[in-house]
């Protein structure tokens, strides 16, 4: 299928930076095992040998690469007059009254995927999108933010929370309102140049935990016995099946994550408030829940009901009071096309091709066509972009904890032959941990957020053994079988014969084995250096690009910025970003999705089991943790959360 028959929406940024392109060495050792073609050692050997700078990109050298930061360049001359123009003959749907406020509503979910507008999930890119549109639009004055309790990870918060000082840049101001807050709501509301509550917010700034889900026990009590091979000392995949509680490898791991995302909490709070850290860290731990206290110690500016604050934006805006202050809302706004307020893109074309979600190779017959990554499907994206002309660069967007391996793999190798032709740089987004790092370490460069979650190198498999279950409800199974490997898998009512467990355990050690070998080849580290920072250890991003697992610390726009690089375009020259994703969830898939809901109850669930077995292969997945407070609600239990983990991955 053509480019010209998909439906492809463009994005076109504006960066100015400058930095010279950092080495990409190989190794030999690798290339005799895992024969690549020829054109993919000839690109690398290139960038090996046209560099002059020294080698350190693998050892976390941060700064040979451009920023990507965003530089507000104000439309002044006949520009400016063009611009009025355009909004003058705007299309009906993008026409706003001048002097306007964009209102945005931050509040549950935020997907990395391109929505449509049927989906009720906020979308990532669009939030994006309209901050850098209302930037230049001169019909838009300020931007108002509703902040209520948010349900994703950091990499996000992180991006949202650039991209609103990015707004600012343009001299234009964002002021929150924040009825309902925790330490990842007020982590962007911080961002802004005011913060207004009610007088009876729900504030709790008390600290952050992190916590693992055991079903063990539960298993146990039904008469399920979990056999679990698992690779790597800190994968903890397996351990919620086989363990009743947490390993001291876990515990570890779990807590040096948690003080990495709590240090950086307090150190960008406590730099955009202007206090210092430990006055920060001292008033969490006092436990404070009364409104006026935080207004007392500068924690908000005011506290003010919604409409309340609406006055104080037409005081400032200069509306009389008589009148509505006028508002444009996010899905409205969402219509504006950028050429409308002048941006413009340029002729060189940069793919993005995004993969959110669990790893799966194939579809599955009764899930929704958008939930998660679709091997055979991004595959055929990563095809067309290696067979086209048209773009100079491309750019993988991973928020994934990972899947099939098998899955993994075969992507890897389409993401590296697409590399043998054009720069490709892999950019994570809250997650790109297990089969999500495998993709990524596939890419030539790897930018990740400072809290990104990433690494996990290690792999689970296992099944069950239901036999005491099927004693119970009376349950009989006999097996007929040829061969002495035959009954592997498909005897669940018994335990593995010893044999069998040899088999089956050095199996999914020698897809461990693969996997942290190609990750060593892909960093160009040795495999006994990597195997140190491997094991299923996870990483924030910080950590992974001091270890040599990321190159760079920033989102899209600084991947954006590096693929201008690689691809020897100047950084001060527009470029147009080109999604290859579709928005997603359509209206037919969403009907087909409730009718699954309604009718596929019994086949859903077989499918939970078969994924709780990892029975169609070995799996490099990173589940069973959860961030209270920052992936999910304080309340919420972590078994029910580790089903709702599975189930959302069907």
């Amino acid at each position: 299928m053509s480019l010209t028959r998909t439906a492809i929406h463009r994005f076109r940024y504006i960066y100015r930076t400058i930095s010279p392109p950092p080495p990409s060495p190989i190794t030999d050792r690798f290339l005799s095992h895992h024969p690549i073609p020829k054109p993919f050692q000839f690109h690398f050997s290139f960038y090996s040998s046209s560099s002059s700078l020294k080698q350190e990109s693998v050892n976390g050298g941060d700064d040979v690469y451009p920023t990507g930061d965003f530089n507000f360049v104000p439309v002044t001359g006949f520009n400016k007059f063009a611009v009025k123009l355009k909004t003058l003959i705007a299309l009906p749907w993008e026409r706003i009254q001048h002097g306007s406020v964009l209102k945005i509503i931050l509040r549950g979910q935020i997907s990395d995927q391109l929505n449509s507008r049927f989906s009720r999930v906020l979308s990532l890119p669009r939030i994006c999108d309209n901050l850098l549109k209302a930037a230049y639009d001169p019909r838009i004055s300020a931007v108002y933010l509703h902040i209520d309790i948010l349900n994703c990870g950091w990499g996000k918060i992180d991006e949202i929370r650039r991209q609103v000082l990015n707004f600012r840049k343009s001299g234009k101001f964002v002021v929150a309102y924040v009825p309902s807050c925790r330490e990842k709501e007020y982590y962007i509301a911080c961002a802004c140049e005011e913060i207004y509550v009610p007088p009876s917010a729900y504030f709790s700034l008390f600290g952050l935990t992190v916590q693992a889900g055991f079903v063990r026990g539960v298993l146990d009590n039904l008469g399920i016995e979990p056999q679990v091979e698992k690779f790597g000392k800190y994968k903890s995949a397996g351990e919620q099946l086989t363990r009743k509680t947490m390993s001291e490898d876990n515990r570890e791991m779990l807590t040096t994550l948690l003080d990495n995302i709590y240090s950086n909490w307090l150190d960008k709070v406590s730099s955009a408030r202007g206090k210092k850290r430990e006055d920060i860290e001292n008033f969490i731990n006092e436990g404070v829940y009364q409104v006026d206290r935080l207004k007392e110690e500068g924690f908000i500016s005011s506290i003010l009901y919604d409409d309340e604050v609406m006055t104080r934006l037409k005081e400032r805006l200069q509306v009389n009071t008589n009148k509505n202050l006028p508002i444009v809302d996010f899905r409205k706004y969402s219509g504006v096309r950028k050429w409308t307020v002048g941006i413009s893109g340029g002729k060189e074309l940069i793919a993005v091709i995004r993969a959110s979600g669990t790893i799966r190779r194939v579809e599955s017959p009764l899930s929704a066509p958008s939930k998660g990554i679709i091997g055979e499907k991004f595959i055929e994206k990563i095809r067309r972009v290696r067979e086209s002309n048209k773009f100079k660069a491309a750019i993988i967007r991973i928020d994934s904890p990972g899947g099939d391996a098998l899955a993994s793999d075969l992507m890897w190798r389409e993401i590296r032959l697409l590399a043998a032709s054009k720069p490709v740089i892999a950019s994570m987004s809250d997650l790109a941990a297990s089969g999500g790092y495998y993709m990524a370490m596939g890419a030539g460069v790897i930018v990740a957020e400072s809290l990104t979650l990433t690494g996990s190198i290690g792999v689970v498999a296992g099944k069950f053994n239901l036999g005491k279950l099927y004693e119970k409800i009376g349950f009989n199974k006999e097996i007929i079988s040829r061969g002495k490997y035959a009954e592997l898998l498909a005897a669940e009512q018994r335990s593995f014969r010893p044999h069998e467990a040899e088999l089956f355990a050095k199996s999914a050690q020698n897809i461990y084995k693969q996997f942290r070998d190609k990750a060593a080849f892909s960093r160009s580290m040795t495999v006994d250096k990597m195997e140190e920072v491997a094991q299923g250890r996870v990483w924030t991003g910080t950590d992974a690009a001091s270890h040599g697992l990321v190159d760079a610390i920033g989102g899209l726009s600084r991947a954006i910025a590096i693929a201008k690089l690689k691809a020897n375009i100047p950084q001060d020259r527009q470029v147009t970003v080109v999604e290859l994703s579709r928005p997603s969830p359509s209206l037919p898939e969403i009907l087909s999705g409730l009718g699954n809901s309604l009718v596929g109850v019994d086949q859903t669930l077989k499918e939970l089991l078969h994924d709780l077995t990892f029975s169609d292969g070995v799996q490099a997945r990173m589940d069973g943790i959860m961030f209270q407070k920052l992936e999910g609600y304080p309340s919420a239990n972590p078994i029910l959360a580790l089903m709702k983990d599975y189930l959302s991955s069907m």
